[in-house]
C-alpha cells in the first residue's frame, strides 16, 4: 500500500511540471492572438476620421408607427431598407440579397411591374455605381407608390442629394429624418436634405 501511494505521489509531481508550463503555453498564445486582432483593428482605421461616421450603420429597425396603407407594398418597403441600408454601406453583395427580395416582393404586388424590373438590375449589376444608379430609378417608383398608397401611421422622409448621379440628383425614401446617403455612403454619409414629408 505504501509503495502505490509513493507511486501517484511521484506520477502527481510529473504532471504537475507539466501542468504549470502548457498552461503558461496556452495563455500566451490566447493573448497574442487577441492582441494580434486589436492591432489588425487598429491599423485598418489609422488615419481616418470617424467623428461624424463613428455610430455604425446597421439595418434599421422600423419604427412601429410607421405603416404603409397598403400591406405589400409595406412588406417591400422592408426591403427597400435593407437595400438602402447596403448601398449606404458600399455593400454590393448585401445589396443584392436585398434587391433580390424587394423583387420578389413586388412580383406580388399589384403595379410592381417596374420595381421588379429595376430591383432585377440592381441584383445582376456587378458594381455599386451601377446598383446605385439602378437605386434611384427604384426609388422614384418606390415615392410614387407610397404617395399613391398613403399611410395608415407614421411619417416617411423624402430625401433628396443633389450631387448624387453626377449632379443630376437623386431622391431616396427614410423612415427617419437623419440623412444616410445611399449614393455616396461614407463619402459624403450627410449630403442632402429632407424635401418633403409624407404622411
Amino acid at each position: 500500500m505504501k509503495t502505490s501511494i509513493i507511486k501517484y505521489k511521484n506520477k502527481m509531481r510529473i504532471d504537475s511540471k507539466w501542468t504549470l508550463p502548457v498552461a503558461a503555453v496556452f495563455m500566451l498564445i490566447t493573448a497574442c492572438g487577441s492582441n494580434e486582432n486589436r492591432e489588425a483593428k487598429n491599423e485598418s482605421h489609422d488615419g481616418h476620421n470617424h467623428a461624424a461616421t463613428e455610430n455604425p450603420l446597421t439595418v434599421p429597425v422600423q419604427p412601429q408607427n410607421v405603416r404603409i396603407k397598403d400591406d405589400n407594398l409595406h412588406a417591400v418597403y422592408q426591403h427597400y431598407i435593407h437595400l438602402r441600408t447596403a448601398l449606404t454601406k458600399g455593400d454590393i453583395a448585401e445589396a443584392k440579397i436585398a434587391s433580390n427580395a424587394v423583387e420578389a416582393g413586388a412580383k406580388e404586388m399589384q403595379g410592381g411591374t417596374s420595381i421588379a424590373a429595376t430591383a432585377a438590375k440592381i441584383t445582376a449589376a456587378s458594381d455599386l455605381k451601377a446598383q446605385r444608379t439602378a437605386f434611384s430609378s427604384l426609388s422614384n417608383d418606390m415615392i410614387a407608390m407610397v404617395k399613391q398608397s398613403g399611410l395608415s401611421s407614421g411619417e416617411l422622409y423624402l430625401e433628396y442629394c443633389p450631387m448624387a448621379l453626377n449632379d443630376k440628383g437623386a431622391s431616396w425614401l427614410s423612415s427617419e429624418k437623419k440623412i444616410e446617403n445611399p449614393y455616396f455612403g461614407d463619402e459624403m454619409l450627410t449630403c442632402g436634405e429632407v424635401k418633403e414629408t409624407i404622411k
